[in-house]
């Protein structure tokens, strides 16, 4: 399959066929991992266990930073 980038804004966009979406199991709201080899472009959707990890370690720093302010409104 041959592919071209179409211009969105001041970006270029690549338009992925829902047969491949499905096929991967890729959403519009999976986070996708981009990568290269120097050659190559390798765009593949971020791990379950990573995608935890991340919102985890985020409510964590919110948590933290907030605690207080969030008891309060808690209240």
């Amino acid at each position: 399959m041959i592919k071209t980038l179409t211009s969105h804004g001041n970006s270029a966009a690549l338009v992925i066929d829902k047969a491949i979406l499905e096929l991967l199991g890729i959403t519009i709201s999976t986070p996708l991992k981009i990568t290269t080899d120097g050659k190559s472009l390798i765009v593949s959707p971020l791990p379950h266990n990573q995608r935890d990890g991340n919102f985890k370690a985020a409510l964590n720093k919110v948590n933290s930073n907030h605690c207080a302010t969030l008891k309060k409104l808690s209240e």
